[in-house]
């Protein structure tokens, strides 16, 4: 089982008439998956600059595409009428809260990639090495903390590339939440470490002892493998330009190889947690 989905950056970057099917990849993606179904499952994108036509991009992506879910970005790029330029809105912004009701009322999945990090010095990749796991705590730490988790338990979000650097400060957060509730815990009564069980995350890691800490935070049957395919930074084999070290990784190899996680936990990370995320079940698939 393979899951396909779009880079959320050609959906979330702000225009001021967004495409109510940014450029038609919901309805590629369903023919992709039409012509496999029992190998792929497709998540959609949405015009997240116009909620309401990215409802109803939503209702069709699930209702008549056949489609599992969506990928949205990490924060929306909208644009603004009355400067002609654009704001960004977090993914806690009211604007949004109509789309995440549709998704939990239809038992939608949200992939939540981060993406448009500018703000971040672009020397050494720090954009991806550094801007990339900052983008998805703060879209985490907006979620929970702009009560959309507690308003939508039954919403299904997870966030790529092992939550960022969310689970190597969740208890900066929750010290802050109980310190100074007047800036922290203004939109929500529950507090990040009451919801990180709501969340879902993905295994990309690249170490076992941060797994194995996510694992103690939020138990393994909310983390799913995840692969960053075909980008560099994903499990991929690939030689290193100046070493010359052959990785000769491949999606999963490192929860696959080590001994430090039982048979259970490495088969609910590396499948089960995936078919519950996407409402799927093992007897929809080909696992040969």
């Amino acid at each position: 089982m393979a899951q396909r989905s779009p880079y959320p950056e050609p959906a979330d970057d702000a225009h001021p008439s967004p495409s109510p099917n940014p450029c038609g990849l919901a309805d590629d993606l369903s023919q992709k998956v039409g012509q496999n179904p029992r190998r792929i499952v497709g998540l959609g994108t949405l015009p997240l600059q116009d909620p309401a036509a990215a409802v109803v991009e939503l209702r069709r992506c699930v209702e008549e595409l056949g489609l599992a879910g969506v990928e949205i970005g990490s924060h929306v790029n909208a644009w603004d009428p009355d400067t002609g330029g654009t704001v960004d809105w977090m993914l806690s912004d009211p604007k949004l809260f109509p789309v995440f009701e549709a998704a939990a009322e239809l038992g939608a999945c949200i992939f939540v990639h981060p993406w448009d990090m500018g703000w971040c010095d672009s020397k050494y990749w720090l954009p991806w090495l550094v801007g990339m796991p900052a983008e998805t705590s703060l879209a985490i730490c907006s979620v929970m903390c702009g009560g959309v988790l507690e308003r939508l338990p039954e919403l299904k979000v997870m966030f790529a590339h092992g939550g960022g650097g969310f689970p190597g400060t969740i208890q900066r957060v929750e010290w802050g939440y109980k310190t100074r509730p007047d800036l922290v815990a203004k939109d929500s009564t529950l507090s990040p470490v009451e919801q990180v069980r709501r969340i879902y995350v993905d295994s990309l890691t690249h170490d076992v002892k941060m797994l194995k800490h996510m694992i103690q935070l939020m138990g393994p049957n909310r983390i799913a493998l995840g692969s960053d395919f075909p980008f560099p930074l994903g499990e991929m084999p690939s030689v290193a330009p100046t070493t010359g070290e052959v990785l000769t990784a491949y999606p999963g190899k490192m929860i696959e190889e080590t001994d430090e996680l039982d048979k259970d936990t490495k088969e609910q990370i590396l499948y089960r947690t995936a078919l519950d995320f996407l409402g799927r079940s093992q007897e929809d698939f080909d696992w040969n």
